[in-house]
């Protein structure tokens, strides 16, 4: 959520920003709802001096003897408009609120100006492509073949894009999640195993709602909600809670299924492990001071590209255009691992800097050693990585020509076997 404050000056800057991201402008509405509520305010404040004044004058007056009778009856109609003022004002900051929360968060002034994918910039790539002098297939030929992955009993049981892993399919997953929480302890972040449904203020905190009700499952008896990603309940751990700055930055890391309906997805883009109903992605979560997010933000991708690396996987970081960045990001980068059987780029982990954004819906924040008052921390989170793309990345990478898949080498004590036969 962006400040009203901030909104009432600098509107055009928001407009701006607003429309460089393809979303809808409500910022006229804002604006005229935040004069109403000032004037209401200030109306109410005036007329409650006024009764607190009066009432003094009618004490005055009544132990003078004095009649009183006709400042008593003027001050009845006083009371009752400070009561209509009290009423329109809560409905006014409602309407208010409701209408902030579907801004979203305004471009960094870095972000490249852009309306769809094509208009995203590759700043990085790494390693070589998987060249071989036989024919690379794609990852869902291999693993029907070996037996390690069940699309169709999937789909029998739960339905398209809920496949079962099994037996050295498995025992990959369990290794690929086990080694980036490894990783991630290595680098700081402390481990958390979170609850996979929260409840729609948390939903409402990190911004999937107003935004994204549509790609969340819901229990509907319940009103809970089924994760899209561990950000959602990992962020709202300090919801209104309050950090000294010293503690700054606090980092977890968290291993959780995540569930998306993915509603309108088709075509070559669903083949496989390309999207899933559900899969397992493990999330890292910064809550950092304002003044080093960015360089935070430098650093969280790092992280994430760290993890490619060691598993040997080509990749490339995009960062991301204004209107391919997503609702509530200031700044994004994706991190795309070439899979050779598809001879196509796979989005594994998206970084992004939120700044003051989520924080300001829940309420986090720190105390300044500087000026002693609390102040807004900024957030950031990265995925460490999602893994379907990356077990179809390593399939396609690391298959032989009799269909085989050499599992990479940091694997190896986290399986306990070097190849998938």
């Amino acid at each position: 959520m962006l400040d009203l404050k901030f909104i009432r000056e600098n509107a055009a800057l928001v407009k701006n920003g607003i429309a460089a991201k393809g979303a809808d402008d409500n910022i006229d509405a804002i604006l005229e709802g935040d004069e109403k509520r000032r004037a209401l305010i200030q109306e109410g404040e005036g007329l409650k001096a006024k009764r607190n004044e009066v009432s003094a004058q009618i004490g005055k007056m009544k132990k003078a003897g004095e009649d009183a009778a006709a400042v008593i009856k003027e001050m009845d109609s006083v009371k009752i408009r400070i009561q209509e003022i009290d009423e329109e004002l809560k409905v006014t900051e409602e309407k208010l609120n409701e209408l902030l929360l579907t801004v979203p968060n305004i471009p960094h002034p870095s972000v490249p100006q852009g309306k769809t994918p094509d208009d995203n910039q590759s700043i990085f790539e790494w390693g070589e492509k998987r060249t071989a002098d036989f024919q690379l297939r794609p990852h869902w030929e291999i693993i029907e073949k070996l037996g390690i992955i069940d699309f169709e009993r999937g789909s029998k049981v739960s339905g398209a894009g809920f496949p079962f892993y099994i037996g050295k399919g498995a025992m990959l997953q369990r290794a690929l999640i086990n080694f980036f929480l490894d990783q991630a302890a290595e680098r700081g972040y402390k481990e958390l195993q979170a609850p996979i449904v929260v409840n729609e203020e948390s939903a409402r905190g990190t911004g999937q709602i107003p935004d994204k009700e549509d790609l969340m499952y819901v229990a509907a008896r319940d009103n809970l909600y089924m994760i899209p990603t561990a950000e959602v309940p990992v962020t709202n751990f300090h919801r209104k809670e309050t950090f000294e700055e010293k503690e700054l930055p606090v980092k977890y890391a968290g291993y959780t299924p995540c569930f998306r309906r993915e509603a309108g997805s088709y075509g070559k883009d669903v083949r496989g492990l390309n999207r899933l109903h559900q899969f397992d992605k493990v999330e890292l979560v910064k809550f950092v001071h304002p003044a080093v997010s960015y360089d935070e933000l430098e650093t969280l991708r790092g992280d994430a590209e760290r993890l490619l690396q060691l598993l040997g996987l080509s990749y490339r970081v995009l960062l991301m255009c204004t209107g391919d960045m997503g609702f509530t990001q200031t700044k994004k980068y994706d991190l795309e691992v070439w899979a050779p059987g598809q001879q196509r780029w796979l989005e594994v982990s998206s970084c992004s800097n939120f700044e003051t954004f989520q924080a300001r819906r829940m309420n986090i924040k720190f105390k300044s050693r500087e000026t002693g008052k609390p102040e807004f921390v900024h957030t950031l989170n990265g995925s460490g990585l999602a893994l379907p793309r990356v077990v179809a990345a390593i399939i396609e990478q690391y298959q032989t020509p009799e269909g085989k898949v050499v599992v990479p080498k940091v694997l190896h004590p986290y399986t306990k076997f070097t190849i998938i036969e």
